[in-house]
């Protein structure tokens, strides 16, 4: 057997390991992608085994490979991944959830790429009038701190994301078989210009996505219509950070669970451009560097104690039974409730110390702790608390028990301690 057969006889025991790998990057990605408010389809796949057979020789005979491990070096896309866009213009958000979510293992390759036309005895036989393939690639491994035991071992493979515009995906999948793998002969000039053509059709269709994306966002930016969906509430959130936070790239630190963050204006009544817009202009410049749907999130609990609450019981529909989970116990969840409430309670306590209306609470609280140093070590012991009322607020997997209990002791000292020293508050 040559090495291109040993290798995909490999490939083939190994089919399976791919496949699942390839799927595991595919759910992540699209729940991510989903919940942030982006529309796309995401699809994924092992390479079909003929179809490597084919590339493999094909590569061969233009590049001799020495050995198997030159093979799967050489071919990047054995787990695949797909991601088709709905509107081009949210590649950004994509390319950076891919990098919050994977490993990166190169940096990510741009198409088109300057391609060699079709040649009929050394003289083009086609020049193209259109830029061809539009896409970009991105090769990733899964993290394996973020996986379950049984999945780890998927974490060594390499998977190639691919992502495209819905129609760019369709034309791709067409050209791809009829040109570089053609069963029946080369294709004729003809049936290239037609290629070609349909290709200026789909560039010209991705245009007219991005036109109506436009007009879609000057239909959800009118202040006294509702957001029908999170979809619309993320277009305005990007529009809207283009404007207040225009010395950040928003893209780099996310938007986060915009569908959370859309259930919780629906129930407060607040699910229009206008009644959300002073949450939105509160964010400057020293805002912590939190995903934007937290930081509203925040900026509406700290306005009034009792939305932790209604945003606890809008987590609980999203997560299952209990507010972060199916197996949340009644004693746990009443320890969460009793923190939240006294952190409410803290939040309205430091920002009448300090005066600070719309700003995070832990920049509040590192200032406190300057003015007032004899007294900076209970604003630090707040500040530590922070982080589990960010875990208990916007985090997934909730504490144990005890950890909860025993911090909703100290914060009720703390309380207590801030009112004795500053009884004016």
């Amino acid at each position: 057997m040559d090495l291109v057969g040993e290798f995909v006889a490999r490939y083939v025991k190994e089919y399976d390991y791919y496949s699942h790998a390839a799927r595991l990057v595919a759910e992540i990605l699209e729940e991510n992608l989903r919940t942030a408010g982006v529309r796309c389809m995401v699809t994924s796949r092992a390479k079909s085994v003929s179809r490597l057979a084919d590339k493999c020789r094909k590569r061969a005979l233009d590049k001799p490979y020495s050995s198997i491990e030159d093979i799967y070096n050489d071919i990047a896309d054995l787990a695949g991944v797909r991601v088709a866009l709905y509107f081009p213009a949210e590649e950004e958000q994509v390319d950076a959830e891919i990098s919050r979510s994977f490993h990166r293992l190169e940096p990510a390759k741009r198409f088109p790429r300057e391609e060699k036309q079709a040649t009929d005895e050394g003289e083009p036989r086609y020049v193209k009038r259109f830029s061809g393939y539009k896409a970009t690639h991105h090769r990733v491994q899964l993290k394996e701190s973020e996986l379950g035991e049984p999945d780890r071992r998927y974490a060594g493979a390499r998977v190639e994301v691919q992502v495209a515009s819905v129609l760019m995906h369709g034309w791709a999948e067409v050209e791809h078989d009829l040109v570089y793998k053609p069963l029946e002969g080369a294709l004729s000039t003809e049936e290239l210009a037609i290629l070609d053509q349909l290709n200026g059709l789909v560039l010209a269709g991705e245009i007219a996505l991005e036109r109506l994306q436009a007009a879609g966002e000057s239909r959800v930016a009118q202040e006294g219509r509702q957001f029908v969906n999170h979809y619309e509430l993320t277009v305005h959130l990007l529009d809207r950070a283009k404007t207040v936070l225009a010395d950040k790239e928003v893209h780099d630190w996310g938007l986060g669970r915009v569908d959370l963050l859309f259930d919780l204006l629906v129930r407060l009544g607040k699910a229009t451009p206008k009644a959300l817009k002073p949450y939105l202009e509160d964010l400057h410049g020293n805002v912590e560097m939190r995903p934007l749907a937290e930081q509203v999130v925040d900026a509406l609990l700290a306005e009034d104690a009792a939305r932790y609450d209604v945003f606890r019981s809008v987590r609980a529909e999203s997560y299952g039974r209990g507010p972060h989970g199916a197996s949340e116990s009644s004693s746990l969840d009443q320890q969460i409730g009793r923190f939240l409430r006294l952190w409410a309670e803290l939040e309205v306590l430091v920002r009448r110390l300090d005066d600070g209306a719309g700003q995070p609470v832990g920049l509040v609280l590192r200032r406190l702790a300057d003015r007032w140093p004899d007294n900076a070590r209970i604003f630090k012991e707040a500040d530590n608390l922070r982080r589990l009322r960010n875990q208990l607020v916007h985090g997934i997997e909730p504490p144990d028990l005890a950890i909860v209990s025993d911090a909703s002791d100290l914060l009720e000292r703390i309380i207590a301690e801030l009112r004795r020293l500053y009884p004016d508050a």
